[in-house]
């Protein structure tokens, strides 16, 4: 049965291509600011740049990590990007599984 969540956030950010999303993982778990990086590849993204209505491949990069790793992750991320506005979404998961929660608070040394 799922548990409230008071520390699980998931973040969400594209990338130029699946092996910069990759990258971009990788090194955001192996210093310790995210838990996982799910990558996911061929999206197409429609959106507004500079007044022009842009319409490019992309990777969705889905990251699961802590509140307490917020403000570091995203400065990483923005010195990582390719992307001048990299998109930096916190999404607060409402509960979880007790299993998963735990997991990921002990990979970020929370628990």
């Amino acid at each position: 049965m799922p548990e409230p969540n008071t520390f699980t956030r998931l973040v969400l950010t594209t990338a130029s291509s699946p092996e910069e999303a990759a990258l971009l993982g990788r090194t955001l778990v192996e210093e310790g600011l995210a838990a996982c990086a799910n990558v996911i590849p061929g999206i197409r993204s429609i959106y507004r740049w500079q007044g022009a209505v842009e319409d490019t491949p992309e990777a969705l990069l889905l990251i699961k990590t802590g509140e307490a790793q917020l403000a570091a992750l995203e400065a990483r991320l923005h010195q990582l990007h390719s992307y001048q506005t990299p998109e930096f979404l916190v999404i607060n998961p409402e509960s979880g599984s007790p299993a998963y929660l735990a997991w990921l608070g002990n990979s970020l040394g929370k628990g």
